[in-house]
Order: structure tokens, then sequence, then C-alpha cells
């Protein structure tokens, strides 16, 4: 094995260290956190070329590189830099659909910025970008496959309905808006413009119309979860309660401008990590 290859699991672990849940990672049996590493590196340098604001005819043929990567590596010749991604698909089945997903989610937000999708689009582009990762995740977790499914498609989707309603302001920046144009057109707001939208009185409306879709998706991964092995779901329910912590707080808050960033505090996530993690 080349030195390249070797540093493979370093080089994974440092950008998944970066991931606000690099800590339920860790708390996984050798294998599967670094099976972990891998799918999150992967995600990352994906979900960058998607973010990375250069001309979009180049950002395609990237990703259009990584389909080709993913191909290869199922064919039994990684490249080098998926080599350690290799072994975990090896180790645990992981499927190639769920690669070409996510990257086909990227593929999404470079096209063209989304703005004011319909429902159909927007939901499927939280099973692309999020929904996907929960199906190559709860492979790693050990989870049985018709509750990981199950899993995988309400947590995903709570967690990046979630991420929308966070990040609105940060998403208008650069010209994107995900939500969808049947929650404006409820709320009375005509406009697909994210600047004219996020300053609507109506906002508020909108939003609670996809808070409420998220409240429904976390209630039912919750209900998966707890008729889980405790080991298998220790990670997805360090993740789901992080987030819902942020979620309940948006709520409480509105979405009315000015939006106040909110976040979950390091201490509030060291003490869900120990409920969950040791406790």
């Amino acid at each position: 094995m080349t030195a390249a290859a070797d540093d493979q699991p370093v080089a994974a672990e440092q950008r998944a260290s970066g991931s606000s849940f690099y800590l339920a990672m860790r708390i996984m049996p050798k294998p599967q956190r670094e099976a972990m590493y891998e799918i999150y590196s992967f995600c990352r340098r994906v979900d960058d070329v998607a973010d990375d604001g250069g001309p979009r005819d180049a950002r395609l043929k990237q990703l259009q590189r990584w389909r080709a990567d993913i191909d290869a590596l199922y064919a039994g010749k990684a490249p080098a830099h998926l080599r350690g991604l290799a072994r975990a698909v090896r180790g645990f089945g992981l499927k190639r659909e769920d690669f070409f997903a996510v990257i086909d989610g990227m593929e999404m937000d470079v096209v063209a910025d989304i703005r004011a999708p319909d429902f159909v689009t927007f939901d499927l582009y939280c099973d692309r970008v999020a929904c996907a990762v929960g199906r190559l995740s709860v492979r790693v977790f050990g989870m049985e496959q018709e509750a990981g499914l199950a899993l995988a498609h309400h947590l995903g989707r709570a967690l990046q309905m979630t991420n929308i309603l966070r990040d609105l302001d940060e998403d208008a920046a650069i010209g994107r808006l995900y939500l969808p144009h049947e929650a404006l057109g409820e709320a009375g707001i005509a406009s697909d413009d994210p600047a004219a939208v996020l300053a609507s009185p109506a906002i508020n409306r909108a939003c609670a119309m996809i808070a409420a879709r998220a409240e429904r998706h976390f209630a039912e991964a919750d209900a998966i979860m707890a008729m889980s092995p405790h080991r298998a779901v220790r990670a997805p329910r360090i993740m789901a309660t992080a987030y819902r912590l942020m979620f309940n707080r948006m709520k409480a808050r509105g979405w009315q401008a000015p939006r106040q960033r909110v976040r979950v505090s390091r201490l509030q996530f060291l003490w869900i990590f120990l409920r969950y993690a040791i406790l």
C-alpha cells in the first residue's frame, strides 16, 4: 500500500473532526467509526463542489468525475483517494445508488440555484442530500434493514428541513431559497426572490408549514429508535436530540426578520452525548 493510501483514514478522520457529530462517531467500534469517517469525508468533499461557487460547468464536470470514481470503486478499481471508502463499502455492504443519490442532490444545487421548488422537488432534494446519507449510515450502525431504511427516511428529512429553516439567510445570500412554492403560496407570498420572501411579514406562516412536516418526521424517527437496540441507535439519537433542541428553539423564536442564529452550545451537546453514549 502506498503512503497516500496509508494516509486515507487519517485524512477522513480529520475532515470528520470538523463535524458537530464527531463525538457521536467516536463512540463506535473502530470498523464502524472509520466507515463513518469515510462516508462523512465523501459527503463533505462532494458538498464542497456544490458550494464552491466556481463556474457551473466546471463543477458539473467535478461531480461527473465523482460518479466515475464511485463506478471504479464498485468495479474493484478504487482510485487511491477512495481506498478507505472502498473498505467501508466492502465491510458494510454500502449501496452504490446511495452514493449516486448524494451526488445527484449536490448537482441539483449546481445546475441552477434552487428557488421555491415544488414539494415534489423539495422532497427529492431532502432524500438525496440527507436520507441517502442516512441509508449509508444505518448499515454501518448495524440496524435491521426495514427499521434502518425507515429511520433514514424520517430522520434524514427532519434534519434537512431543520437545516433549511436554520440557514434561510445564508442560503438567500447565495441566491437560494429552498422553501416550497406551495408553502409560500398558502402564506400569501407571490415572490420567489430570496430577499423579498425573507422580508415578508408572512414568512412565519410559510416556515411553520415546513416545521410541521419536520415535527412529524422527528416523531416517526423517535418511535423507530425507541423500538431498536440501544447500541445501534446511540449515534442517531445524539444527532436527533441535538437537532430537535435547535428546531424547538427556532420554533419558539419564529422566522420573522431579524432571525438570530440558533445553535446548540458545546455544553448542551456534551450533555446530550453523555446521556446517550454513556448514561
